[in-house]
Order: C-alpha cells, then sequence, then structure tokens
C-alpha cells in the first residue's frame, strides 16, 4: 500500500474454451502490464485458465493436468514479481472436482473453493463441481506440490486483507464475503462467469455496490469475456470495482480491448469506517468471524510511488456537492425536505405561528427564509407569520439591503427594518470603544446588537428566532459567540457552505425563469460572502470578504468532510487535496496554510459548537454536540498542526 491505498486492477482477458496455452499467455501479457501501473493485486475471471464453457471436457484428465501445469508456471513467474493476483482453475480432491480461485503471491499458491455451485435455468455447475463444504481446509497435489485448499481464509497483500469468493457466491442470502469481511477482509475478489442478460448488469452493478457497503469493504469483479463459448450464452467481459457502496472503475462491455479497469481503494478509509460503525465487529462476533483464518505473507518488493504519482481513482474537490445535475436535484429536494420537515415540527410542537429571522441579503439568511416559508405553507400559517428583520449597519451595501427587501417583498413575509448604528455607537461609548478601530469589539458589537435585536423582537412577537449559519461557519467558528451563534432553531446547521448555493439556486430554478424572485436569488448567489461588518468601498462594493479572512470555503468544506467522515489525519488530507484540486489554482503552499488554518480554528473555536441551539442533520458530517461530534473545548490540536 502507499498513502493507505491499494492498487487494485479487474481483469477479463480473451480466453480459448480449452486452450490452455492461449489462456496462460494472454493471463501472463495481463500482468506484465499491471506489474508497469504497479498494481498490487490483480483479480481474474472464473476459470480463466481454462475457460469457463468447457462443459464435459472438465472431466478430461489432459485438460486437468494442462491447467495444473499452468498454474504451477503462474506461481513461478510470480518469484519475480511484486504483484499479486487471482485466478480460476478446476482442481482434483478426493475423487471430485472443485472449482477454485488460486491466490498467487510471491512464488505462493493458495486455493479457494467455489461455496455455492449453482445448479438452476442456464446453470448446471454440479455436473462438474462439487461445493466445498463450510470450514473445510486440505492439502492437495498439484504437479507434485502441495496446496492448501479451503474457505473462511482471508490473505495478506501488500498490507491489506483479501478475500475471495467465486460468481454464484455473491448472489446467495448470505455471501460468503460477508463472513470474510467480518473476518478481517478489506478487499474482496469475486472471479465470476455471470453470462449476460436484459437487465441483468444493472442489477449486477447494484448487488457488487451494496456489497461493498454491507461489508464495508472494496469490491472487485471479474467477468468472463470475449472467447468463451456462444453455444448457449454469451459473455460480456465485465470488470467493475467499488469501494463502500461507491463504483470506483468498470469496464466498456462487449469490447475485447477495454477489458481491465484499475483503481485505488483506499484500505484506511475503510478500516475508519468499520471501527466508527460499532455495530460492524458485534455482527462480527455473533456470526463466528473469529473462525476466520488470517494467512500471513512476507511481503517483497513492494511497489513505490513516485512524489507526482497520480491516484487512479477520482477525489472529489466537493465532497458534498453531487456531480451530476440530475443527483444534484435529488439531493436538494432531499435536504430542503429535511430541513422542512424539522422546522415545521418544532414550530408544530411548540404551537408556534411565529418566527423571526434576520434576512442580510446574504445565501445563509435567503436559503433560511426559503425553507421558513416552505415549512409555513406546510402548516397552513400566513407567510405574514413570518417576521424578515434587516439591520443594516456599517457595513451594510445597497446590493444585499435591494435583495432582502426584494426578497421578503416577493415572498409575502412582514418585513421589518430595524437600523443599527445609533445603538452600536451608543453601545461603543458605553464601554469606551474608539469606533474608527475595526477591531473584533467593532465587528462582534454589531453581530450581538444584531441578535438581540432579534430575541427581543421575538419575546415581544411571541415567536422564535430562526438562525441561519451553516455547517462550515460552525467548524470554523466564524460566528459571534452569543450573537449570529445563537437562535432558537439553527436550520442550516447541517449544510456546508458550499452546497448552500446549489440549495438556493434550486430554489430559483423552481421559479418562472425572468420572474422577479429567480433575478433576486441569482443575483445572491452572485455576491460574495461577507458578514457586512466593516464599512463598504466609496464606490459601494463589499471589502470585507470572509474567503480573504479564513481561506476558501471549498477547501474548508474538503477539509472539514475527510477529518469527520474518515477522522484522516493532516498528512492524508493534504494527500488527497493534491490530487482533488487543480495545482495551478491551489499550489501546496496554498493547501498547507489554509489547512493549518482550519485546523487551528477547529480545534479553538469548539466552545462555540459546544452550546448550539438545535438544528436538522442532513448529512453524514454534523457538528451538534448532541449528535455527531463530541470533543473537549481545551483538547490540544498539537497532533494535527505538525505539518
Amino acid at each position: 500500500m502507499n498513502h493507505g491505498f491499494l492498487r487494485v486492477a479487474a481483469c477479463a482477458p480473451s480466453v480459448r474454451p480449452a486452450d490452455v496455452e492461449f489462456n496462460v499467455c494472454g493471463i501472463i501479457d495481463a500482468l506484465r502490464r499491471m506489474e508497469e501501473d504497479k498494481v498490487e493485486l490483480t483479480v481474474f475471471p472464473e476459470m480463466c485458465i481454462t475457460a469457463y464453457t468447457c462443459a464435459d471436457l472438465f472431466h478430461n484428465t489432459r485438460l486437468l493436468d494442462a491447467a495444473s501445469g499452468a498454474l504451477l508456471r503462474l506461481r513461478d513467474l510470480s518469484r519475480g514479481m511484486r504483484g499479486h493476483f487471482v485466478v480460476g482453475l478446476p482442481i482434483r480432491y478426493g475423487g471430485a472436482l472443485y472449482n477454485c480461485a488460486a491466490i498467487v503471491r510471491s512464488g505462493r499458491v493458495d486455493l479457494v473453493a467455489k461455496s455455492y455451485v449453482p445448479d438452476y435455468n442456464e446453470f448446471y455447475e454440479r455436473r462438474w463441481w462439487r461445493p466445498i463444504p463450510k470450514g473445510l481446509t486440505v492439502r492437495v497435489d498439484i504437479g507434485g506440490e502441495e496446496v492448501v485448499m479451503g474457505n473462511g481464509r482471508v490473505f495478506e497483500c501488500h498490507g491489506a486483507k483479501v478475500g475471495v469468493e467465486i460468481c454464484e457466491d455473491l448472489w446467495v442470502p448470505v455471501p460468503p464475503s460477508c463472513r470474510l469481511a467480518m473476518g478481517g477482509a478489506e478487499v474482496i475478489a469475486n472471479l465470476s462467469a455471470s453470462d449476460d442478460l436484459i437487465g441483468k448488469y444493472d442489477y449486477l452493478r447494484g448487488l457488487v455496490g451494496q456489497q461493498s457497503a454491507r461489508c464495508i469493504c472494496a469490491y472487485a469483479y471479474a467477468g468472463a469475456g470475449w472467447g468463451e463459448s456462444s453455444t448457449d450464452l454469451v459473455f460480456d467481459g465485465k470488470a467493475v470495482i467499488a469501494e463502500n457502496g461507491s463504483i470506483l472503475a468498470s469496464n466498456r462491455r462487449w469490447d475485447p480491448k477495454d477489458n481491465t479497469v484499475i483503481a485505488d481503494v483506499d484500505i484506511e478509509a475503510l478500516r475508519r469506517e468499520r471501527f466508527h460503525m460499532t455495530t460492524f465487529a458485534d455482527c462480527g462476533a455473533n456470526e463466528d468471524a473469529e473462525s476466520v483464518v488470517y494467512e500471513r505473507h512476507a511481503r517483497r518488493g513492494a511497489f513505490k510511488w513516485d512524489e507526482d504519482e497520480k491516484l487512479l481513482r477520482r477525489v472529489n474537490p466537493h465532497p458534498f456537492v453531487p456531480s451530476s445535475a440530475d443527483a444534484m436535484e435529488r439531493r436538494c429536494d432531499e435536504i430542503v425536505n429535511i430541513q422542512t420537515a424539522g422546522l415545521a415540527k418544532r414550530l408544530d410542537a411548540i404551537g408556534c405561528r411565529t418566527l423571526v429571522v434576520g434576512i442580510s441579503g446574504g445565501l445563509d439568511s435567503t436559503l433560511a427564509l426559503l425553507v421558513a416559508v416552505r415549512a409555513f405553507d406546510r402548516l397552513g400559517i400566513p407567510r405574514k407569520g413570518i417576521v424578515g428583520v434587516t439591520m443594516p449597519g456599517f457595513g451594510t451595501t445597497g446590493r444585499t439591503h435591494d435583495n432582502a427587501v426584494g426578497l421578503m417583498e416577493h415572498l409575502g413575509v412582514t418585513a421589518m427594518e430595524i437600523p443599527i448604528a445609533d445603538a452600536v455607537n451608543l453601545h461603543f461609548r458605553d464601554i469606551g470603544h474608539d469606533p474608527s478601530v475595526h477591531d473584533v469589539t467593532y465587528e462582534n458589537s454589531q453581530a450581538r446588537e444584531r441578535t438581540q435585536i432579534l430575541m427581543d423582537l421575538s419575546n415581544r412577537l411571541g415567536g422564535i428566532v430562526l438562525g441561519t449559519g451553516d455547517l462550515s461557519e460552525l467548524a470554523l467558528g466564524w460566528a459571534t459567540y452569543n450573537g449570529d451563534h445563537m437562535s432558537m432553531y439553527g436550520v442550516n446547521a447541517g449544510v456546508p457552505k458550499t452546497l448552500v448555493k446549489y440549495l438556493v439556486n434550486y430554489f430559483a430554478m423552481s421559479e418562472t425563469e425572468g420572474s422577479d424572485i429567480r433575478r433576486l436569488l441569482l443575483d445572491i448567489i452572485d455576491t460574495p460572502i461577507s458578514p457586512e461588518l466593516i464599512p463598504a468601498a466609496a464606490s459601494g462594493e463589499i471589502v470585507q470578504k470572509t474567503e480573504d479572512l479564513v481561506g476558501p470555503y471549498e477547501l474548508h468544506d474538503f477539509f472539514l468532510y475527510y477529518m469527520l467522515r474518515y477522522g484522516f489525519s493532516r498528512e492524508r488530507i493534504r494527500f488527497l487535496a493534491r490530487h482533488a484540486f487543480d495545482q495551478s489554482e491551489y499550489p501546496d503552499e496554498v493547501i498547507d496554510r489554509w489547512l493549518g488554518v482550519f485546523m487551528k480554528r477547529f480545534f479553538q473555536q469548539q466552545f462555540k459548537r459546544s452550546c448550539l441551539p438545535d438544528g436538522p442533520k442532513v448529512g453524514s458530517v454534523c457538528l451538534s454536540p448532541r449528535g455527531d461530534w463530541r470533543m473537549p473545548s481545551d483538547a490540544s490540536p498539537t497532533l494535527w498542526m505538525k505539518p
């Protein structure tokens, strides 16, 4: 492994039924290419040494002898190779034949026999193969050499743990891979010869993806392809690699030239996910996973990545944001429904028909207002019960003010305007602060004055204050303690900043093209992110831009995702960021700088998260002190500050 990644390939080379020499040469050619690509584990199809469709020829000694000889030839070849591989072939033992996978590693061979041998529809494998009983381990003679055959075994591969199942094993109610995974296997290799039928491929991809999710593992599937007999069946040469529910790579079926996929599977992420999901180990104990045998192997000649080695997988620079338009629409619809349901339930539970929310003309308050309107509509409460308050201060620009006022007007909520400059200047005199000094006191006094207005107004109107702060601001502590940090319900608390604009755009696209509401929302999306606590430029433009001060939110959301979702170290987050972002935009020194800022602020600002108001969780990353994230406010950041 390198940087916690294992490079895996699924390969379906062309075969000829019963032509062992041709088939082995194809395997060898593929293995040489895999060595060049630094592949650590290559998975080939079921019966790839003989081809799967040999039928009654499997009972011919000449074919069986040739297959055994080919395996020994591959074993000898492996002594000079760094990569490990898994191939399929027939094995004789005790007067019966077994459908086996051979795990070949640096001159060593181990055998895993197929657990479930199908005998229905187009499959009549019981005519040739015997299923191996659970837990059976025997020693098999192959060309005068003794090899261990069995199931319930996990094999070491360049620091990762690999289990093997064969074709039908995946399709049964409890696949062997379940027990293998609970017994330690982090990668499952499936050697298959599943023929193609209408609709079967989509079903199979779903099955592979779901099994990788259920087992919290990587799953490499290689299916028989070009050259198999078409007497009754047709094989499309499937190669699929999945990881914890996601398909990392798949080939173009029916094309003999596109028969291999390679991906770097994240073993470190899988390991973290397993111990984080405490029920995984509980299930293993209940299902006798401790009986799974781990076969260690002395590592030799490990591949070493160059400094500029590219990961053979995509690292999404925006992990909270779906990559396709359809997925984005579904994600936005789901998030908005979660937010709306949470707020509606809170209003209904406390019998509240009045909501007070500060409207700045920025993204966060806009999203909160849009969700509030939807919640009121769902509950059948008149929108006038939503009291939107603009509170222009020293840094408020005409653009944000006009957008705030226009949005409230078009949504039909109650709009109020309460300027804060006079009250804040009076406060400055009371505490002896020079208003020409634009420091943290200057900024936070405005934020707390605004929150005081909202809180007191909600008391007078018999309502509650709706918070607008988002997940990214909570992570960075980019909120004034007991200012905009506080509310009675934080509807955006689970939404990262990189997703907020897409949610606002989701609402904009639901409006008629060219409508005033759509125009306002699109302009709000284009407005620079700012708390507007520092006076604007003479031209009226925003001077105080949040991302100039704390760093780009797309970087911080990336850091947040991988630190909380997977518990990665600073070094590993930096490594992933280098592969996710364009180096011309974010060179190493820029990533290092803002990663340091993120780590420092994340630890320093925990005290703000320890007393957050309630708010709906919408994704896998959440900072609620009552739910997903519990951390001492005085935890030391030393380990995470080291470059």
